[in-house]
Formats: C-alpha cells, sequence, structure tokens
C-alpha cells in the first residue's frame, strides 16, 4: 500500500469517525449539543482537522442525512422484500419508514427537517436521497391506481407518513393510534 492509499484511507476513517460521533452525540442529546468543538474533543482531534473534513455543522448534518438516507432505503427495501401483495407491501413500507424514524430521530431530523446543505427533488440530488425515495416509489408506484401519476402520488403518501411522524414526536398524536393510521392509509389504496 502506498503512503497516498493509507492517506486516504486514514482520511475516510476520520471522516466515519466524525459522521458516528455527531449522529451518536445527535441521538442522546439533540442536535443543538452538536458542535465542532464538542466534536473534536470526542474523537481526539484538533478543530482544524475536523474542518479539514467538513466546513461546518451543516455539512456534517448533510452527511448523517446521506446516511441514514440509504439505511431508510435499505430498511424500506428489506420489509417490502418480505411482503406478499401491493397492499401488504405498503403496509410494511409505511411501518418500516415509521419505525426507521422512531428509532432514529436525529438521523431523521438531518434527512427531512434541518439544513443539511443538500439539493431535494432537483436534478442535483444526492443518490442516497433519490434511493430513498425510489424505495418508497417501488411499491407506491404500483398501487398509485389509474389515471394517478406514481411519483405525485409517492409524494403525498411520504408526506402523510412524514405529518404521522411529526406529529406523532411532537405529542400532536396519541401514538397508541398509529397502526390505525397507517391501516387506514392502506385501506383507502385502490388496489385490491
Amino acid at each position: 500500500m502506498s503512503v497516498q492509499e493509507r492517506k486516504q484511507r486514514e482520511r475516510a476513517e476520520r471522516e466515519r469517525l466524525i459522521v458516528a460521533t455527531a449522529r451518536e452525540l445527535a441521538e442522546q442529546q439533540g442536535w443543538d449539543a452538536v458542535t465542532t468543538r464538542r466534536l473534536a474533543e470526542r474523537i481526539e482531534y484538533s478543530q482544524p482537522v475536523l474542518y479539514s473534513h467538513f466546513r461546518g455543522k451543516r455539512e456534517i448534518i448533510g452527511a448523517v442525512a446521506l446516511q441514514g438516507a440509504t439505511e431508510m432505503a435499505v430498511a424500506m427495501r428489506a420489509a417490502t422484500a418480505a411482503a406478499d401483495g401491493p397492499r401488504a407491501r405498503v403496509h410494511a413500507l409505511a411501518r418500516a419508514y415509521l419505525a426507521f424514524a422512531e428509532r432514529n430521530p436525529a438521523v431523521y431530523d438531518a434527512i427531512f427537517q434541518l439544513d443539511g446543505g443538500l439539493a431535494y427533488a432537483r436534478e442535483d440530488t444526492p443518490e442516497p436521497l433519490k434511493d430513498a425515495f425510489a424505495a418508497l416509489l417501488e411499491s407506491l408506484g404500483e398501487v398509485a391506481g389509474d389515471g394517478v401519476e406514481p411519483g405525485l402520488f409517492t409524494e403525498v403518501f411520504w408526506a402523510s407518513l412524514h405529518g404521522v411522524t411529526t406529529l406523532t414526536r411532537s405529542g400532536r398524536l396519541p401514538p397508541e393510534e398509529t397502526e390505525r393510521r397507517v391501516q387506514l392509509l392502506v385501506d383507502r389504496l385502490p388496489v385490491v
């Protein structure tokens, strides 16, 4: 292994450590607790080293969001792969989405609530975000119904899941009714 390859590997490992530490700190104490000073202390590198990887907290949030979007897509695809039939896939998809958001609230916020400097719904949207949407579209597109554009239907269904997530987390919807909300959405699908 050349010196250059070793330095690239070490740099990539430091970057992974920064992102993992930011994510852990955010999940434990919230995003307000994630500062470059605190991260530098936790990873035992100087702030200039941290800034050599990320220009600031915004880029760190973006890195966590991309990592989280990848994980969310994997979780949704795993859930839908085990389901039999279009309705069952949508039900599994909704449950997987809501479970991911519940297990990873800081990551969910990085993806959908915070400014990580990422482009959404544009040509230059990063691939992990496009893939997370594609994971939704794969199951929802098949149940959109005649004359309904699958992408638009997916956006509306996704907005419903996001609403359930955020309203439940904020205490505006009782969590014990979440499964009934999902069932109501699935029962209203045009596919039998």
